[in-house]
């Protein structure tokens, strides 16, 4: 399967979905870190693709979604952005809204 689509099949399985560098249980940089805990905190279930596993897609990537640095944030397929932006959009309410929305659209 070609590397952009292994991206987009990563992109279709759950409505938020976050390449990041290691696990949410176990994440190997501050901001892959703070951005799983954002996640956590905004309650959601989410998909989470550790580029480490993959150089090929980890250097695809930033040429798919034009954003140089990880981790990136992508709700319904849709790139978000890094972790400063996810801060952001969780002290101003946006992110759960995003999220919310876009996980009830696909539960109905």
């Amino acid at each position: 399967m070609d590397v952009t689509e292994r991206i987009k099949q990563h992109l279709a399985t759950q409505p938020v979905v976050l390449f990041m560098k290691g696990t949410p249980d176990f994440p190997q940089c501050g901001f892959s870190a703070q951005t799983v805990a954002v996640l956590k905190h905004v309650g959601t279930d989410f998909h989470a693709v550790n580029i480490f596993e993959d150089l090929e897609l980890r250097d695809e990537l930033k040429r798919f979604s034009n954003w140089p640095t990880y981790p990136q944030l992508y709700v319904k397929g849709e790139l978000i952005g890094g972790c400063d932006i996810a801060m952001q959009m969780l002290q101003n309410g946006e992110l759960k809204q995003l999220i919310d929305d876009a996980t009830s659209k696909s539960a109905a």
